[in-house]
């Protein structure tokens, strides 16, 4: 049966979701980039960044609902749920088709409407860093800005060595901390916003969330 590719705009919006949660596919760069330049932090900044490393530790399980919206318009929404260390579900409401789910170091989207899997790996997404246990926000990882309103905190994030990769900013909100928003900006300089809406955290999550199966009605025999 003949395939038909995605659309890679449509694909990427998705895939950028989980950046952050967003995940987006590497993408070949045109120049070598420089170096990530590491945000100047004074002593107050660096305690925060510090902080926000311990409470993204400290999500266990997540759930929420989320908008997402591109920088082309495009709006979507759906569920989400975490596991850290590794595993995440991304279930986008109708009529979207699409379907993601992160476990066992590997990204599986499904496209309902094209009847069509496709794979990648966790680390080659500019979000890895969430899904791993634990989070460091330094050595790898590069804060490369950082900046502190009156409720809210935002840190912009890097790969270390290969920053031309992408980069997510996290939003925050504080006191206390709660993980509230992230944009994720890839390498042909696309952006995704994804915010989440009545995000739980803590909760027991039904393992089943996790297991891939391919869905597709000819994929079983």
């Amino acid at each position: 049966m003949t395939k038909i590719a995605p659309s890679p705009l449509t694909r990427r919006a998705a895939l950028a979701f989980v950046a952050a949660a967003a995940l987006a596919p590497r993408i070949v760069r045109a120049a070598p980039p420089a170096g990530p330049r590491p945000a100047q932090l004074d002593a107050a900044g660096h305690s925060d960044v510090m902080r926000v490393q311990q409470y993204l530790n400290g999500i266990r399980t997540m759930q929420s609902r989320f908008e997402q919206v591109a920088d082309d318009g495009g709006v979507a929404a759906g569920t989400i749920y975490m596991q850290r260390p590794g595993q995440m579900r991304i279930v986008y409401d109708p009529p979207s088709p699409i379907l993601i789910v992160a476990t066992s170091g590997q990204i599986y989207y499904y496209d309902s409407r094209l009847n069509q899997v496709s794979r990648t790996y966790v680390t080659d997404t500019p979000a890895w860093f969430l899904l791993r246990d634990p989070i460091q926000l330094f050595g790898d990882i590069t804060v490369t800005d950082f900046r502190r309103a009156a409720d809210t905190l935002r840190l912009t994030l890097v790969e270390t060595k290969d920053a031309g990769l992408g980069q997510v900013t996290v939003a925050l909100s504080d006191q206390p901390l709660q993980l509230r928003q992230w944009t994720v900006l890839d390498a042909q300089r696309k952006q995704v916003t994804v915010t989440l809406q009545n995000p739980q955290f803590g909760m027991p999550l039904n393992a089943n969330l996790f297991y891939w199966t391919d869905p597709r009605p000819d994929a079983h025999p």
